[in-house]
């Protein structure tokens, strides 16, 4: 919204443009002081601004395979005062997730150019559970009555 605002703001006006949007003007002018005078930024901001490059640095000299955990587990051995919760926001905000042990191998990729078999039961959507009604006690004749073949290929009676 800022770079909107920076834009347009010799036509329109801050104010003016902020009453079209959801900023209030004070908010438009503190975050341009913050972009000139970064020690205005709130404390949590400069301080994950420290932190980024060093977790950065311990990921990438561990061949991008650890974890927000070991990370973490890292940054204390080397005397960085941080939580693991703080870790693991940074972490996902700059896109670095380590190495995922123990997912299943998928080895049957079923293949869309071959031919399916053929449906035997031509059933309607009723029958194949779509549409939900109730069961007679006794199967029906006629129409409505599902005839499965048995092994042989001989319908059941």
């Amino acid at each position: 919204m800022v770079s909107f605002i920076d834009a347009h703001r010799a036509e329109y006006g801050v104010e003016s443009i902020c009453a079209q949007l959801p900023i209030a003007p004070s908010q438009y002018y503190e975050h341009k002081v913050r972009e000139v005078d970064p020690a205005r930024l709130p404390p949590r901001l400069q301080h994950d601004q420290t932190l980024v490059p060093e977790i950065r640095r311990v990921f990438e000299e561990n061949f991008g395979v650890y974890g927000a955990r070991k990370v973490w587990r890292q940054l204390g051995r080397e005397d960085f005062a941080v939580a693991r919760c703080t870790v693991e926001r940074l972490m996902r905000a700059l896109g670095l997730q380590g190495a995922v042990r123990g997912r299943k191998c998928r080895t049957t990729i079923a293949d869309d150019s071959t031919e399916r078999p053929l449906d035997r039961v031509q059933a309607p959507a009723e029958a194949a559970g779509l549409m939900r009604r109730p069961r007679p006690a006794l199967p029906l004749p006629g129409p409505g009555r599902l005839d499965l073949p048995d092994a042989r290929g001989q319908p059941l009676a």
